[in-house]
């Protein structure tokens, strides 16, 4: 207080304390995993196959098919963040080969689903693929091709080959090993529902026709 008067405040300092935001920073999350998520969720020939297969033998005898289709994905994954998503598309002859290839082997498995049959005290007539057969099948799968395209398309961050091809491959990996097992026990858990003969002829054939029907998406 001077002469009787108060003495005003003086100027703040310009300097202003740090704030804290709680955010999250953009390694923390990868929208490539919602989007892998929502596609890889559908049915595809990957899914109707361990939902059989589930139903059929069981959630242990289908873990090694299983096993194989989360590692074939991620190895697609990890193709095209190599870039071999744009050798395909520069080559028209060979994506023509890989589609009548692709569709040939789903609707050869299509027909085995459909004639399968399941007697009591008979061995089954089909069998769970191999891990090999699993890996390999995916090498032809045209949901899995289509969303890997997309996917490098819409997701890529521009890191080096190394680094994007091991980002995607984990991604599909992971993401597809929490859908697929989903599913096969959703197969597997169906399957105690299906006890007369009739149901289980009913069921392998709407499997068959959706599996046969997913031959149409190599051409789309």
């Amino acid at each position: 207080m001077q002469d009787g008067r108060l003495s005003r405040p003086g100027p703040r300092q310009s300097g202003k304390l740090p704030v804290r935001r709680n955010r999250l920073s953009p390694s923390s999350f990868d929208p490539l995993y919602l989007f892998l998520l929502v596609a890889m969720a559908s049915p595809g020939p990957n899914i109707i196959l361990l939902t059989t297969y589930g139903a059929r033998f069981g959630f242990r005898a289908s873990v090694t098919p299983l096993l194989g289709i989360v590692i074939g994905v991620g190895i697609i994954g990890a193709a095209t963040g190599l870039g071999i998503g744009s050798l395909l598309k520069s080559a028209p002859e060979l994506t023509l080969v890989a589609k009548v290839a692709s569709a040939s082997w789903i609707l050869w498995m299509a027909c085995t689903l459909f004639n399968a049959e399941r007697k009591q005290g008979q061995p089954h007539r089909i069998r769970p693929m191999t891990f090999v057969e699993a890996v390999l099948f995916q090498w032809v799968n045209p949901k899995i091709w289509a969303i890997a395209l997309a996917a490098t398309a819409g997701f890529s961050k521009g890191l080096p080959p190394f680094d994007e091809a091991t980002r995607f491959g984990v991604a599909f990996s992971c993401v597809n090993l929490f859908v697929c097992t989903s599913w096969t026990a959703a197969g597997s858990l169906l399957g105690q529902f299906l006890g007369s003969e009739q149901a289980w002829r009913w069921f392998m054939a709407i499997m068959a026709f959706l599996l046969a029907a997913s031959a149409a998406m190599v051409f789309i």
